[in-house]
């Protein structure tokens, strides 16, 4: 049954999705990683002034653009008027070890300060295994409280849960945990989107390096779509765009309503020169836009299967509060 939003998540949702109300959405909010890639003696204008210079070309093939506060926010003014704007509200990286990840905050960034400088949604990364016991609950009640907080504020929130392994012996890139991961997300799909996240930014189900049957990958996607209460859109995390092209349009089939996808699209970029950047971006990167979003297009489920729009009484602004 759809559930009836509020006007300023509706309107937002449409903000950052297509005519037809699916996501064709970039996401550029790495920082850490971003770091790692930058070429060697780079500092922070530099990382500014590239990331603006990607945003500023290819947001205009795009239903919306994530971004972050650290490098993001010259970028987000370069947007192109008809591509809405997520923040992160998360900080890069995560505390504790690396089978026991919390997902940190600072404390000068906010919700109200993301929606105060105009994004349309608010992104969420939390590190979260099904089976992590304590950890997986207080996982839990962090997606149910910003949840409340957004939705206060009358802003949507899309989560993106990652999985990582509880076995120091046992690697996220290793055949073991590839076994596992189609029953991890699935389960990740179920248990966070009943928490009051209105979009799902979730991990392809299987690992291509390890099952390259698309099959395979259909019957995991739609795994998924039958377990999760909300939309789900697909990130990309940093397979290359063959690849996620792949992935993009089983997924979409499977019953996705779009994809929210980084590196796939633009890392390359990062260490050319900015002529070689600017001819990359025009060509390549756009391409790669296009060819996603029209497989988007033609397949993806409409977010307005899963919601519908508020209705006005007269008098209705006496009860929005």
């Amino acid at each position: 049954m759809s559930q009836m939003l509020t006007p300023g998540r509706w309107r937002s949702l449409q903000a950052t999705s297509t005519d037809n109300h699916v996501f064709t959405i970039m996401a550029f909010d790495q920082r850490g990683t971003y770091a790692r890639m930058l070429p060697d003696n780079a500092g922070y204008d530099t990382a500014v002034k590239i990331k603006t210079e990607v945003v500023s070309a290819l947001s205009p093939h795009t239903s919306a653009v994530l971004l972050d506060a650290t490098y993001g926010m010259s970028a987000a003014l370069s947007l192109s008027r008809t591509s809405g704007l997520l923040l992160a509200l998360e900080k890069t990286g995560y505390s504790g070890t690396s089978t026991y990840r919390r997902t940190d905050f600072d404390p000068d960034w906010s919700i109200e300060k993301i929606k105060q400088v105009g994004a349309s949604a608010v992104k969420l990364l939390v590190y979260y295994h099904p089976e992590a016991g304590e950890l997986a609950t207080e996982i839990e009640e962090l997606v149910r409280s910003i949840a409340t907080d957004c939705h206060a504020s009358d802003i949507p929130l899309f989560v993106e849960p990652v999985s990582y392994s509880l076995d120091a012996a046992v690697s996220k890139s290793s055949a073991e945990f590839a076994a596992q991961r189609p029953a991890i997300v699935r389960e990740t799909a179920r248990r966070i989107g009943g928490l009051g996240a209105d979009v799902l930014k979730l991990e392809f189900p299987v690992d291509a390096a390890f099952d390259d049957d698309a099959a395979h990958w259909r019957t995991a996607c739609e795994a998924i779509s039958e377990v999760a209460p909300v939309p789900w859109v697909l990130l990309s995390a940093g397979v290359d765009f063959p690849v996620f092209a792949r992935q993009v349009e089983i997924a979409c089939q499977s019953g996705a309503s779009g994809f929210l996808g980084g590196r796939a699209i633009w890392k390359e970029c990062v260490t050319m020169t900015p002529a070689e950047r600017q001819q990359f971006l025009q060509t390549t990167g756009a391409d790669r836009l296009h060819q996603l979003s029209a497989v988007t297009v033609e397949h993806g489920r409409p977010w307005t299967d899963f919601y519908k729009p508020p209705t006005f009484p007269e008098n209705w602004y006496l009860a929005y509060d």
